[in-house]
């Protein structure tokens, strides 16, 4: 019986449960149609009135979106041509942080058409070639659309960077790419450098808070934290940092041991060296010229009690990264443990200070000097899904102005240039040869 079983070719190779297609026709075939579904998916998302995805990951994180780049991410494709699409689309989104959609949608129709080509018989090499011909004609073909005079735009003029910043934002929020446009641009403009083409898309923020609706937004000059400072000191302006990543309080001072205390006497002296323990090092940081404490971690009573005395604010970050862009903002060295700071290592700030912004009380940080300015969206809805999908908007708002900074050209939109492409590059696919 175990004779008749025996498998042969090449199966016999390989192990069980492995599928083995060969010729052009099957594996070519099944690829393509994987990136067509993949492309299917997202060109129902493509334009201002595309529809909405709810999608919901490994983890059972809702999204809900027609932000293209968000649905392929998540959707954690395993396929191996379709995960070339996704790559492309991820290429996109980091290079012009728009348009994801369009890439995967379109290199979906090019498949498309690609497959007739293999059915009436030709071999995909003829087909890469003759697309490569095509790019290279468009390439050409584009410099002659470009809008007259679009090329002397001055990207601080809110007018014109609305303009050019709308499209972007109305794919991803329609019916209100007024009032997040008018928000994204002031931000932009406010941390544009000297010379925009080094416009850093990270120096414009985004802070999600609930409540209210897109008409309570605004924009704040500076970094939003999302916490109220610890203690009672609530503003400080021209002030140094000093920022400790492992939290400020006694156990962060010496390292563990064992007591042993005979009488009252040693207990109470005992409690005394560690709050003189304290008090120095609180001391030595306000010695350094530090009037701000930034902690990663908990603040305790006693070092609290000691930070009001020496009249030191005292904030908590808990988010590591956020901890790095305060860094980053104040040019502070991050300190791992509480020491006495070395002046190099201090950080500065025009100021600190809480304000409320819906009820929700917010640490505004500002810092104009050294050319790191950051400007903050403080995005306002009703669901965490909103504001992801507002914060997106604004993504792709802050990017499209990162590209008018490296080259302000216009052509013409809603698809009447692709059009116009589509009919020249066809005119000159009649007169190649073969």
């Amino acid at each position: 019986m175990g004779f008749s079983m025996q498998p042969y070719g090449i199966q016999s190779m390989l192990k069980e449960g492995h599928k083995h297609l060969s010729g052009l026709e099957e594996a070519v075939i099944k690829n393509i149609d994987a990136c067509k579904q993949l492309s299917d998916i997202t060109r129902t998302s493509l334009g201002p009135n595309g529809m909405n995805k709810m999608v919901i990951n490994h983890i059972n994180k809702l999204f809900v979106t027609n932000d293209a780049a968000t649905i392929v991410n998540e959707l954690e494709i395993q396929h191996p041509a379709a995960k070339i699409l996704v790559l492309a689309g991820k290429a996109q989104q980091e290079e012009i942080g728009d348009g994801a959609n369009l890439t995967i949608s379109f290199a979906g129709e090019l498949l498309q058409n690609a497959e007739e080509l293999i059915r009436m018989g030709l071999h995909p090499s003829e087909i890469i070639s003759g697309y490569n011909k095509a790019i290279s004609k468009t390439i050409e073909l584009l410099g002659d659309l470009v809008e007259k005079g679009s090329e002397t735009m001055d990207v601080r003029n809110k007018e014109q960077v609305i303009t050019r910043m709308k499209a972007a934002v109305a794919s991803k929020q329609f019916g209100q790419e007024d009032v997040l446009c008018s928000l994204i641009a002031d931000a932009c403009i406010q941390v544009c450098p000297k010379n925009p083409a080094n416009f850093n898309v990270d120096n414009v923020r985004v802070a999600k808070l609930l409540g209210g609706g897109l008409h309570n937004s605004t924009v704040v000059r500076g970094m939003v934290l999302k916490t109220d400072a610890v203690g009672s000191i609530k503003r400080m302006e021209k002030a140094k940092v000093a920022v400790f990543v492992g939290g400020v309080d006694t156990s962060a001072t010496e390292t563990k041991g064992t007591v042993l205390i005979h009488s009252a006497e040693q207990l109470e002296n005992y409690a005394k060296t560690e709050e003189a323990k304290v008090e120095e090092l609180i001391k030595g940081v306000a010695e350094s010229g530090a009037k701000v404490i930034v902690s990663g971690a908990a603040v305790g009573e006693m070092a609290l009690h000691f930070c009001e005395r020496y009249k030191i604010m005292v904030l908590k970050i808990s988010s590591k990264f956020e901890l790095r862009r305060f860094c980053r903002t104040t040019g502070a060295v991050a300190m791992l443990k509480l020491t006495h700071p070395n002046p190099d290592d201090l950080g500065y700030v025009d100021s600190v200070s809480v304000e409320e912004i819906g009820g929700i009380r917010v640490t505004v940080v500002k810092n104009e000097e050294g050319g790191n300015s950051v400007s903050t969206v403080v995005l306002r809805g009703s669901t965490d899904s909103i504001l992801d999908d507002l914060e997106r908007a604004v993504d792709d708002g802050v990017n499209t102005y990162k590209a008018m900074c490296k080259d302000s050209r216009m052509i013409p939109g809603g698809a009447a240039t692709e059009i116009e492409l589509a009919r020249r590059v066809k005119e000159i696919g009649f007169k190649e040869t073969g």
